[in-house]
């Protein structure tokens, strides 16, 4: 039993008394903390009376005097989010220097620099920076050569930035990186037309490669024709060339030259079609025998 009211009176205690003592404490302006990447400006009377932009625990008391005690309850604390903050403009219209009608998407980066101006220079400070960076892309990057909205993204985002930075620091902000992201045809008739012609242009480069290609083969070709046929007519008239060359070194020896002669004629009548036949020595009767037959068909020479 006193283990349950020893656990209430803790609970009690630690979700209930301290947390409203707590938070009486902070009601009187004794203590605030201050986190990462905040900022407390206290105004009283319509007057700036502190800011705290480093993080950490703070004792009002000892910053804002006996202001402390009245501000949560006749002023104000302001919590400004400090982090880096982003925004993305899309389709802003412009026009060409050829009259195209062009869209950008814009993208920048910002923070808060100086938490006062911020929050009483102007009503809606984000509001009034995204219509002065679209007021400045339209007016600074109109009129430009179709070529460099579609090439020069750094050169336009630069112009962009130094356009827009002195107004923004008046209103608190730090501007970051400004970047022109995207640069489209807002006439989607138009962006068929161009899509068609770069086909059309694809085409005909290819076209025109595959030509380029095709002549390059032929050429090639012949070449390699014109240089064989070359070298077939020097080697076919070298053997001629070769073969007198032999002949002559074979007829310095007589002996070898009849030789030859009559191994040829050998050759000739046996490749020919007539019968050969080898009759005796004084066989006159025999010959005139042999002639007198008729001739037999016709076919390979025969030895007899």
């Amino acid at each position: 039993m006193t283990f349950l009211i020893t656990a209430f009176a803790t609970f009690i205690g630690l979700f209930i008394i301290v947390p409203i003592g707590f938070a009486f404490i902070r009601a009187f302006g004794f203590y605030t903390i201050v986190e990462e990447q905040k900022c407390h400006v206290y105004v009283l009377f319509g007057k700036v009376i502190a800011v705290l932009d480093e993080p950490g625990f703070y004792l009002l008391w000892f910053k804002l005097g006996l202001n402390a005690i009245i501000v949560n309850w006749l002023g104000k604390c302001h919590v400004v989010d400090r982090r880096l903050d982003q925004i993305y403009l899309r389709s802003q219209p412009v026009n060409s220097e050829e009259g195209a009608p062009m869209g950008i998407g814009i993208w920048s980066e910002m923070r808060v620099a100086d938490p006062v101006n911020y929050l009483f220079k102007n009503a809606d400070p984000r509001g009034s920076l995204c219509a002065n960076i679209s007021n400045a892309t339209v007016r600074c990057l109109s009129n430009m050569p179709l070529g460099d909205l579609l090439e020069n993204r750094h050169a336009m985002s630069q112009t962009v930035r130094t356009e827009v930075s002195p107004k923004s620091n008046e209103w608190g902000y730090n501007l970051g990186s400004i970047y022109i992201r995207k640069v489209h045809f807002r006439d989607a008739a138009m962006s068929r037309q161009i899509e068609e012609k770069v086909v059309n242009r694809l085409r005909q480069v290819t076209s025109a490669i595959k030509q380029d290609g095709a002549n390059q083969v032929s050429i090639i070709t012949s070449t390699a024709d014109r240089q064989a046929a070359i070298e077939f007519a020097k080697a076919k008239a070298m053997r001629p060339r070769i073969v007198g060359e032999a002949l002559q070194l074979i007829a310095q020896d007589p002996e070898i030259v009849d030789i030859m002669f009559e191994l040829l004629e050998f050759q000739m009548m046996l490749d020919g079609d007539a019968r050969i036949t080898f009759v005796p020595k004084n066989s006159d009767l025999l010959n005139q025998l042999i002639a007198g037959r008729e001739p037999g068909p016709s076919g390979p020479p025969k030895l007899r």
